[in-house]
């Protein structure tokens, strides 16, 4: 089995994680993508989340009608913090034999030092990244502490995608259209539940 997982907040899931879940699926020939929203983020703890069960729910209606796109709550049902390295010594455990890629953005990979246990992450996974346009990591400082991390990476073309959680939660709170920015029922989900008003 060849599987990809594609973490984050979700917060909430928009078109383009939905986008880039395809492209990954069919460029790389993928069985199946775990989409997999993270409990609590080391790197990113500028802000509060929303409660685990609405991120899980829109994740869930942003990739209905989807094949091959499932849920992940391995990071949502146990306690943090949460590393990638950590989800994927889990997820390998749960699919022994299965082929591993890790779905991310090429700005991310510029981070990867960053992240606990990298080296083993590079050995439980190979990298599916996503090509962004301006994001040119430092190739010599990567190399040097991951030597094998260039034959670990697959390139993922995709359209840019001009979409930011971020945006989707201003829009929301200020009143602004965002409907065409999420999957139809993810929209519906988040004006029923009132989401983002107060941030």
């Amino acid at each position: 089995m060849r599987l990809g997982i594609l973490g984050g907040t979700f917060d909430p899931p928009h078109n383009g994680h939905v986008r880039i879940g395809r492209a990954a699926q069919v460029q790389l020939r993928l069985d199946r993508v775990l989409f997999a929203p993270v409990g609590v983020q080391p790197l990113k703890q500028d802000r509060a989340l929303s409660p685990p069960e609405h991120r899980a729910q829109m994740v869930r209606l942003a990739i209905a009608g989807e094949p091959g796109f499932e849920l992940s709550r391995i990071d949502l049902d146990r306690t943090g913090p949460h590393y990638t390295v950590d989800l994927l010594r889990i997820t390998t455990g749960i699919y022994p034999g299965a082929q591993f890629w890790f779905i991310m953005g090429g700005d991310s990979l510029g981070d990867l030092l960053r992240w606990r246990d990298p080296e083993q992450l590079i050995e439980l996974a190979r990298l599916a990244v996503v090509k962004r346009p301006g994001a040119e990591p430092d190739w010599p400082m990567l190399v040097a502490a991951l030597p094998d991390l260039g034959r670990r990476i697959d390139w993922v073309d995709v359209p840019p995608i001009d979409i930011s959680g971020r945006d989707i939660r201003r829009r929301v709170r200020e009143g602004a259209p965002f409907a065409g920015l999420v999957p139809p029922a993810v929209a519906t989900y988040i004006l029923e539940q009132r989401l983002y008003l107060e941030r």
